[in-house]
């Protein structure tokens, strides 16, 4: 959200023209951070459903940079992270190491793999022993997705099929050590060099909701107007037709008198 926000900000105000044409207010370079922000807010919701035994943390920061792990999951059956991947209406292919979009080869389960063996050496410091952390890949908006032959190195999923497999999973820790676990994912200072950041989350938030109000506003005019359009077209030929229909029956009572 903030990247898209921070980009979006370098966009020229909107005049009431480009609000009356409905036309499209995301600038290009912010529209993949959209769309992926968008894709995380959808998982967050399923996760958010897994009950209380389950600590879920959402963008957390990783290292000394502006790197971030989507989610992170701690509960019975352990530590998972997701990497979330918004692939609106395309299809994928799923075979081994390998994850194609349309076609297109990705790097998503490579870095996927490398996400969670990063979080595992990270909370392994934390508490003074391993950590095994388990990584998915969670694709949002799918067309569909198929798997090859070859069993991939990492869990693909769609977002609506997330909870049911994490609760599926069997428990590997007690009660008491998934509360610590939990406890140590909490702290920024497990995950980034920088133990305390002050962001006003609250506002980035409300800055995104409103981007979102505005761009499914423009959607809705520009849907209006291509409904019109073709509501208009067809009246023209219709009109045309009756036209016709009415000299050919001129013609034809001229020649019956």
């Amino acid at each position: 959200m903030q990247e898209c926000l921070r980009l979006q900000a370098a966009a020229p105000p909107r005049t009431s023209a480009d609000r009356f044409w409905g036309r499209h207010p995301l600038r290009p370079d912010a529209r993949s951070w959209y769309q992926g922000a968008l894709g995380e807010i959808r998982v967050a919701r399923v996760l958010d459903e897994l009950g209380p035994e389950w600590t879920v943390l959402h963008s957390v920061p990783v290292g000394s940079g502006e790197s971030d792990i989507d989610h992170v999951v701690v509960g019975p059956p352990g530590v998972f992270t997701l990497n979330t991947k918004h692939h609106d209406d395309k299809k994928i292919w799923v075979g081994g190491g390998t994850l194609m979009v349309n076609g297109t080869r990705t790097w998503h389960i490579r870095n996927s793999l490398s996400e969670a063996a990063r979080a595992s050496r990270l909370l392994s410091a934390r508490a003074g022993g391993p950590v095994d952390v388990t990584p998915a890949l969670v694709i949002v908006g799918a067309r569909s997705i198929r798997f090859g032959k070859k069993q991939p190195p990492v869990v693909v999923l769609p977002e609506a099929h997330v909870g049911r497999w994490l609760r599926s999973l069997p428990a590997v820790h007690s009660t008491e050590a998934v509360t610590y676990l939990a406890m140590l994912a909490e702290e920024r200072a497990t995950w980034h060099t920088q133990g305390l950041v002050l962001d006003d989350t609250l506002r980035h938030e409300q800055r995104f909701q409103r981007l979102q109000r505005d761009i499914d506003l423009a959607g809705r005019r520009r849907r209006r107007w291509a409904l019109g359009a073709a509501v208009g077209t067809v009246a023209a030929s219709v009109g045309a037709g009756i036209a016709l229909l009415g000299g050919a029956l001129a013609v034809l009572t001229s020649s019956l008198g």
